[in-house]
């Protein structure tokens, strides 16, 4: 017995309506993927823009330093090296003077022997200052000890040194990174914070290379964004990435500076 027609009709209309709410509900689900999907690819692509954007800023403020550098390497050979050699080449021609007494011959001689000398111990400064002979030999460990003792001898401050890991000479070049940085935040303290004293403590923490640095001069605000964007902190930075490592700045007006960088 077949059954009524709006027994019949009534089941078509309710798999009309099923199918219908499913097709919508279906439409809904891939409209809310689609939007979603695009919505992240979006994210991503202007995360991608803004670490292309800071690797530029990066390499910009590396390339800046490099500058820097050279120039301070130029103004000293022609302030220290190129001036003391032409004295050189002066009075090397005064010893053909005629009439010259025994007297004047030794004053002169005296005078070039001193001068090249002076020029030979400033020459050897400006190569160490580009790649200390201790540190190339002997390793990170060494030219920081080495930076202390330098630091100190100015008498203006005293530094407190420990290290607890034992460095990979095959990583030198990354610890040349290592050793810039502490040569900025010294230079920093001294220059700038007036500091007295120095705290440096390298040590491993959970398996990561970490430095702690602090000292006890005037400080400043680290929240500031003038000093957040100077020309020694963004070389600091660059060289941290080079490092793929982290670094956190706290300091205040008059409470010293701490820092703490892995590598």
């Amino acid at each position: 017995m077949s059954g009524s027609p709006i027994y019949e009709k009534e089941i078509v209309a309710i798999i009309l309506y099923t199918s219908c709410f499913f097709m919508i509900v279906a439409f809904f689900l891939v409209a809310f993927f689609y939007f979603s999907r695009k919505k992240i690819i979006l994210k991503e692509l202007e995360k991608r823009d803004l670490e292309i954007h800071l690797q530029k800023e990066q390499l910009h403020a590396v390339i800046v330093a490099q500058e820097e550098e050279r120039k301070r390497i130029a103004q000293d050979l022609h302030d220290d090296i190129s001036s003391k050699l032409n004295i050189v080449s002066l009075n090397t021609h005064l010893l053909s003077a005629p009439n010259l007494t025994e007297a004047e011959t030794n004053e002169i001689t005296e005078n070039i022997i001193n001068l090249t000398a002076k020029a030979l111990e400033n020459s050897r400064k400006i190569a160490h200052n580009l790649l200390p002979p201790v540190f190339e030999k002997f390793g990170l460990h060494a030219g920081v000890e080495e930076l202390c003792v330098e630091f100190e001898s100015s008498k203006a401050v005293k530094v407190h040194y420990k290290n607890e890991i034992d460095f990979d000479d095959n990583d030198i070049d990354r610890h040349l990174h290592v050793f810039r940085i502490l040569q900025e935040l010294m230079n920093n303290s001294l220059r700038h914070g007036k500091a007295t004293e120095i705290w440096i403590f390298f040590k491993t923490v959970e398996s990561v290379h970490t430095c702690n640095y602090e000292d006890n001069g005037s400080g400043f605000d680290s929240k500031s964004i003038e000093n957040q964007k100077g020309l020694g902190m963004k070389n600091i930075d660059s060289r941290i990435s080079f490092l793929n490592g982290n670094i956190q700045i706290e300091s205040q007006i008059n409470k010293g500076i701490g820092v703490i960088f892995t590598f």
